[in-house]
């Protein structure tokens, strides 16, 4: 019989504490500052690329022979 009793105040002490633990955290980047190191990430992409890039085909036929 008590726990009968007991089970609304469980519940009214509960209720409030699953509301409040959904918490959504939002971070906002400025996009000028987003663009800026896009476009950073971009340029060394393509310099490493042109780094790595094989000598012209013409070259090596003629190394081979």
């Amino acid at each position: 019989m008590a726990l009968t009793r007991l089970r609304p105040v469980v519940l009214a002490a509960i209720l409030p504490l699953t509301a409040t633990a959904c918490v959504t955290i939002n971070i906002y980047f400025p996009a000028a500052a987003a663009e800026k190191a896009a476009d950073r990430i971009i340029d060394e992409v393509w310099q490493m690329r042109e780094a790595q890039t094989p000598p012209a085909a013409s070259t090596q036929e003629g190394e081979k022979q």
